[in-house]
């Protein structure tokens, strides 16, 4: 779906300390962006930021990097994390999944976030193009290097099955921490999504995965 363009986004992308416009500029040099040896975590589709920006406030030992592929999305994000302050370790660009490893190197990242993809509902025509797909998953390993984890949620039952699925047939995939109804269950740290808010105040049962990666 197109996002109408927003007037006030040229502005935010040009201001916002948190943008950044070439990010394969960084390849291999995102700790030098950020000034430390923190951990780096990715957000891939971050919507309008309300999880990243919060997430980045409760720990500032850890860089977080928003990916969006959508810019108008991104300027939405950008401006939440503008209102809520957050600080310098947080950034954001736009890009497409498949290209992730022309940002970041082997290695480079210790956790990956994905929060409400796009379930693609048509399992025949359309497996190829979930982000927990195996393919996608490949990526993922890839620029884990040795080790990482993905954390993931859902509200999407068919997504989250195929979800299970896809890491249960990958050697280098552990599951743990799988839960049916994220909200009615006893984990303690949840953050939120804009979407997650609105949907789980219907009643609806929001699901969620830990994934870790260990090469093979």
């Amino acid at each position: 779906m197109r996002i109408r363009k927003k007037p006030w986004a040229e502005n935010e992308f040009n201001t916002n300390k948190n943008y950044i416009k070439e990010p394969e500029n960084f390849k291999g040099k995102w700790k030098n962006f950020f000034k430390n040896e923190n951990p780096i975590h990715i957000e891939i589709g971050c919507g309008k930021g309300q999880f990243i920006s919060e997430i980045s406030k409760l720990n500032k030992n850890i860089n977080y990097i928003a990916i969006e592929r959508q810019d108008m999305v991104i300027a939405s994000a950008l401006k939440k994390s503008r209102e809520k302050n957050v600080g310098e370790n947080l950034a954001f660009f736009s890009a497409n999944v498949e290209d992730l490893k022309d940002f970041f190197i082997e290695g480079e990242i210790a956790r990956i976030y994905i929060n409400f993809c796009d379930p693609w509902p048509n399992k025949k025509k359309w497996a190829k193009r979930r982000i927990t797909h195996r393919n996608f998953l490949k990526i993922y390993g890839e620029i884990f290097g040795e080790k990482g984890e993905i954390h993931f949620k859902t509200d999407n039952r068919i997504l989250f099955e195929f979800s299970l699925n896809e890491f249960a047939e990958q050697n280098d995939w552990k599951m743990k921490n799988i839960s049916l109804d994220l909200h009615n269950s006893d984990f303690k740290e949840n953050i939120m999504t804009e979407y997650e808010e609105k949907f789980s105040s219907k009643g609806m049962p929001i699901f969620r995965l830990e994934a870790d990666y260990k090469k093979v």
